[in-house]
């Protein structure tokens, strides 16, 4: 059984980049569905789709790389835990490389990035990192 589903997709996605994947396929969840939209409007995925397999829906995600094939992820990371959550107001929401990066919060309007938290003033629980 899986504990943290969140953290488990972030380290498929971050190990199939290292071994240089086109795709990654995972279990489906309407919160790994909101982050990965995320993802995509700020350009760190190619794109992603929901696929039925076995009768289950799974995540197809299509990874993105440069014109010299590296990745174009260069870190992820987990930062609100099952363990540890961590909440921060509109005010206190951190910029992760000075604003090279984004982070993903749980909001009371949804998930949403850092820079549309900031311009709803609205702070949440800060799920992940990306730069």
């Amino acid at each position: 059984m899986r504990a943290d589903p969140i953290a488990d997709m972030l380290t498929c996605i971050r190990n199939a980049l290292h071994a240089r994947k086109e795709r990654v396929d995972l279990p489906r969840s309407r919160m790994k569905e909101s982050i990965l939209a995320i993802m995509k409007q700020e350009g760190f995925i190619s794109e992603y789709s929901t696929i039925q397999e076995a009768s289950r829906p799974i995540l197809r995600i299509q990874l993105k790389y440069d014109a010299n094939g590296r990745p174009v992820v260069l870190g992820l990371k987990r930062v609100s835990k099952p363990s540890l959550r961590k909440y921060v107001g509109a005010e206190d929401i951190p910029s992760v490389r000075n604003g090279l990066g984004v982070n993903i919060l749980s909001t009371s309007r949804g998930v949403l990035a850092d820079r549309e938290a900031r311009k709803l003033h609205i702070g949440g629980e800060i799920l992940c990192s990306l730069w």
